[in-house]
């Protein structure tokens, strides 16, 4: 090929389009006065205008550069001296814009015309952004896992850690410890209450010149109330806030905010110091340059620092616990994290009082994928409080078993009330005896996109719609749990639409008052994440509000269960309807790609419940598969009457059906409908294999 056929302006300009059209980086063509005349960047954000509107103007008319004069100097220097210029590391941002800094490898070089006469530069931006921040995280754990520790004094420890994630992870940084960690004792159980001081450990500022501080280092203090300061001590979660002079929390601590003002802190980052179970303090990173943010990685580099520290911190730590035993009961009693479930998302919010209470909540799955919710609460506080609420828990657990309608439950559970209340007849003179509370019970039916809810003097629970709607739900309520007298229990079913979120709350709650209003105003865009939701409506109350009594709110956000898990057939009520309802379930079973084993056993429940309807129920007869957290099989027919489990003789020719079942089940019951009776039974899936989470 010739070499004037290879440089010909055809192919030339061909490859100048593949370029700018297919090349990952991107590509900046300036001229002489640095203004641009062509440009293609792989960050597209950081325009803000169409490309006409940038064309023809100067590169600093439309990015803020971390250091413009630099850059420009540099720029003229290729045009110049003709010297290009290769992996110069430069700071960008759209033109105005308070957002991220884009941070990239710039290399530039001359562009000369056939006489050597240069007509502008091409520049070339690769995006590094994102490996200058792994980079960065890396060089912080690694500072930290050298340097923090290196003492057995806590305090030392302390300000090792603000100098070891300067400037990289934080601009200023402040360390709050258990003052009684200080003094050598045994740390409180999680969650901390509201009431223990934190003494100032260390404070460190990456600028190195004097700043003011909200409090001095060694003062000791408790935490403000309705803070996330508080609330990350409160639930161990971490924390990232945008800070701003309309920030609503701020007004709880007035010297903090004045700081935060003063220093021009833009975010913030809490995590708890934490080991074992155990509170030993609070870690808070704040950004004040524009150029940096902070995303969910720092979050996870600042709980990684923060785990480091707090073993370093529990070489030399002691603390007593007398005072928070009732806490730490409460703590014991109520349930763990929510499962995640299908059809219901779920989110809490718990302050205890300064003594501990007797405020409670639960979730947990019922047959047929439906999901019980339930809040409640018993006069009194304490240990005696929250062990009586865990007794109370214990017994809605084991009379929801029986599928029982929410009002059937709770009119038993009042009679598990009464009974505990003549046990305490019997206690020491001084013991606590009166025994009264209340309690909601709601029962979630995905498929039948409902939730059933009974009320034991409760207040009534507050629906957002997903339209943003909200309203108070009007329904009938119960005595409390405790009475022997008044009005019985009812169950009211409301149809709940996807996305709906459901408030759940204890009375004290009204005192921020009256909590229904509250709600609805913080419900008003139930589109947002609930833990969210929860955090707001924190920072509403005042800690006066919930000294002496419980605060619990629990929502819940439905969604339909997934489709493509359950599968429901109608069947004849005839014997040949056994080998129909076989092979249907055989064939769906092998379409979810259930194990052999499993299938084979789900046949045969399926061969015996079906041979039970068939025989003593009446018709229409129906087969419905569930495939969630277990496999569900479930027999609907239209006779209420309940069938009951026999041990056949050995010349019976039947009786043995439910027997079978109850022995091939992990579970099985009858629920009883409006229109009949489902018999189900439900057997263990094995755990989906764990996916591997790069990071």
């Amino acid at each position: 090929m010739a070499h004037n056929e290879a440089v010909s302006p055809g192919r030339g300009a061909a490859v100048l389009e593949a370029l700018f059209h297919q090349s990952p980086t991107g590509l900046l063509v300036l001229d002489t006065d640095l203004r641009i005349l062509r440009i293609n960047l792989t960050a597209p954000d950081l325009h803000g205008a169409a490309r006409e509107q940038i064309v023809g103007r100067h590169v600093t008319d439309v990015y803020d550069l971390s250091v413009p004069g630099e850059v420009e100097a540099m720029l003229r220097g290729v045009l110049a001296g003709g010297e290009s210029v290769r992996g110069r590391l430069v700071g960008v941002r759209r033109k105005g814009s308070t957002g991220p800094e884009y941070l990239f490898s710039v290399s530039a070089f001359r562009l000369e015309d056939a006489r050597g006469k240069a007509w502008g530069v091409l520049a070339e931006m690769l995006d590094v952004t994102e490996c200058e921040r792994v980079t960065r995280r890396m060089r912080v754990l690694g500072a930290v896992r050298e340097h923090v520790g290196r003492t057995l004094d806590v305090v030392a420890t302390c300000e090792e850690l603000t100098q070891a994630v300067m400037p990289d992870l934080a601009d200023i940084v402040v360390v709050e410890v258990v003052d009684a960690v200080i003094r050598g004792e045994e740390p409180p159980l999680s969650p901390l209450g509201p009431e223990v001081p934190l003494r100032r450990a260390a404070y460190g500022h990456s600028g190195g010149e004097e700043q003011t501080q909200a409090h001095p280092v060694g003062d000791v203090r408790a935490l403000p109330f309705a803070t996330p300061y508080a609330q990350t001590l409160a639930d161990l979660k971490p924390r990232l806030v945008a800070l701003g002079p309309d920030t609503p929390w701020l007004a709880a601590d007035p010297p903090r905010a004045e700081a935060i003002r003063a220093s021009g802190a833009r975010l913030l980052i809490t995590v708890p110091l934490t080991v074992r179970g155990t509170v030993l303090g609070l870690l808070s990173l704040y950004r004040t340059d524009q150029a940096d943010f902070y995303d969910k990685g720092d979050v996870a580099l600042a709980l990684e620092v923060a785990a480091h520290t707090a073993l370093c911190i529990d070489n030399a730590r002691r603390y007593t616990r007398e005072h928070t035993i009732a806490l730490t009961v409460q703590r014991h009693l109520l349930p763990p994290q929510p499962a995640p479930r299908s059809s219901v998302e779920t989110a809490y919010l718990h302050v205890p009082s300064a003594a501990g209470g007797g405020g409670g909540f639960d979730t947990f799955a019922l047959s047929g994928a439906r999901t019980a919710l339930v809040v409640g609460e018993v006069a009194g506080e304490g240990v005696h409080a929250a062990i009586t609420m865990g007794q109370m828990r214990t017994a809605v657990h084991s009379l929801a078993a029986l599928d029982l309608e929410p009002d059937e439950l709770l009119a038993r559970l009042n009679d598990t009330a009464l009974s505990l209340a003549e046990e305490r007849v019997t206690l020491p003179p001084g013991e606590p005896l009166p025994l009264t509370g209340s309690c909601l019970y709601a029962v979630h039916d995905p498929f039948a996109q409902t939730c059933t809810i009974a009320l034991a003097g409760h207040p009534a629970p507050v629906v957002a719609h997903p339209d943003g709607t909200t309203e108070v739900l009007d329904l009938p309520c119960g005595p409390p749990l405790g009475s022997t007298a008044g009005p019985p229990f009812a169950a009211t079913t409301i149809s709940v639409a996807e996305g709906s979120v459901l408030a759940f709350y204890t009375a004290a709650l009204p005192q921020i008052g009256p909590a229904p209003d509250i709600l609805r105003q913080v419900l008003a865009h139930p589109g947002r994440p609930l833990q969210d939701l929860c955090d707001e409506v924190l920072y509403r109350l005042r800690r006066n509000d919930c000294r002496h009594s419980d605060v619990v709110l629990l929502l819940a956000r439905t969604h339909p269960f997934p489709a493509e898990d359950v599968a429901t057939w109608h069947l004849g009520h005839r014997p040949k309807a056994v080998a129909t309802a076989r092979g249907q379930a055989h064939r769906q079973l092998a379409r979810w790609g259930v194990d052999e084993e499993t299938a084979y056993t789900t046949e045969m429940i399926v061969s015996e419940l079906v041979t039970n309807a068939v025989r003593y129920g009446t018709p229409p007869v129906r087969l419905q598969l569930i495939k969630d957290r277990t496999l569900t099989c479930e027999v609907h027919d239209s006779n209420a009457l309940a069938p009951r489990l026999r041990h056949a003789k050995t010349a019976d020719e039947g009786g043995r059906g439910l027997f079978i079942v109850a022995q091939l089940a992990q579970n099985w019951g009858v629920r009883h409908t409006a229109d009949g009776k489902t018999v189900w039974a439900e057997q263990t899936l094995p755990p989906p294999p764990r996916r591997r989470v790069l990071s």
